[in-house]
């Protein structure tokens, strides 16, 4: 490194945060500044370093070689000093700091609601900064200390990161409610071929749930001539679609919401035993020094899951 060379950990987040999104508009969105900011930021670490992390053309910016392995270091520097800042916020009130939560986009919606007010309660000091998005965007978050913790659905495993399971959700079929299905207590997970199926689009952990729950869904996908599935953005988009009569569905116990439509448009039924599930866990790093906060979370959720089981 030439002599007198001075780095700082906002420059290291700069030259990350480039290499991820590939593109100087979205980077420097990212890292709330304009973009002349990052390219000049840049563009400085490399003259002060002597080398080119980035290869830039009018289209794309590609990382060097060299720089994928100084951008892979400034990672590490980057969480390194994250532990930082968090053993310096564990000498104070493990509840009064903020806390960053992420989860993925089919448990978000359904838990957040419940979960907020209840963890208000519980830990009224501590303000909350939540996000929704798929596993590897709330992976990567965690990792670079973006993010304090993250709701996920296992399997999920990542070095350095604690994943303790928080319950068991079962999957049921969502149907209109003139459907001629409606007469079924149960569904056959098979049956499922015999209907348009609505799911999510590729990326949704859910979506890769639900084919390895009926592996015969995955073989019509790859017929050139399948016509079972229509692909969705969202579980609300979705639900509107089978309220529409367009298909139907399976969903996870919490987002079924059949209370949202008019009485007699929507009804769900449960699958026939063996039935399809999964299990949603929390995942923190292991050096995250705040373990209340987390237990604070934790005992929240299980609380909101108590009333749903026990309204009364």
């Amino acid at each position: 490194m030439p002599a007198g060379t001075t780095m700082t950990l906002t420059e290291l987040r700069y030259i990350v945060t480039l290499a991820q999104e590939r593109h100087f508009g979205r980077a420097a969105e990212r890292c709330f500044v304009s973009q002349p900011t990052l390219s000049v930021a840049v563009k400085k670490l490399e003259e002060e370093l002597g080398v080119a992390l980035f290869e830039r053309s009018k289209s794309t910016v590609q990382v060097t070689p060299m720089g994928e392995r100084i951008v892979e270091q400034a990672q590490r520097v980057l969480e390194q000093a994250s532990v930082i800042k968090e053993l310096a916020t564990a000498g104070r009130d493990q509840l009064a700091s903020p806390l960053r939560i992420g989860a993925i986009y089919t448990i978000g919606p359904y838990l957040f609601p419940h979960l907020i007010p209840e963890l208000s309660r519980r830990a009224p000091q501590m303000s909350l900064y939540i996000e929704e998005g798929f596993t590897g965007n709330l992976r990567r978050k965690l990792r670079s200390g973006e993010l304090d913790a993250i709701i996920i659905a296992l399997p999920f495993t990542e070095t350095d990161v604690v994943t303790k399971p928080l319950y068991e959700e079962a999957f049921e079929v969502l149907l209109p409610a003139d459907h001629r299905w409606a007469s079924r207590e149960d569904i056959d997970k098979e049956d499922l071929l015999e209907e348009r199926l609505l799911l999510l689009g590729e990326g949704h952990c859910f979506r890769d749930q639900i084919l390895e729950a009926c592996p015969a869904i995955s073989h019509q996908l790859a017929s050139p001539s399948n016509t079972l599935t229509a692909e969705g953005g969202s579980l609300e988009t979705i639900r509107h679609m089978v309220a529409s009569k367009l298909g139907i569905t399976v969903l996870p116990h919490s987002a079924i919401g059949t209370g949202h439509y008019e009485s007699g448009m929507l009804i769900s039924r449960p699958f026939s035993a063996p039935a399809p599930s999964r299990t949603v866990a929390i995942a923190w790093r292991a050096s995250f020094p705040r373990p209340r906060a987390i237990d604070a979370v934790t005992d929240a959720i299980e609380r909101c899951r108590q009333a749903e089981l026990d309204p009364a």
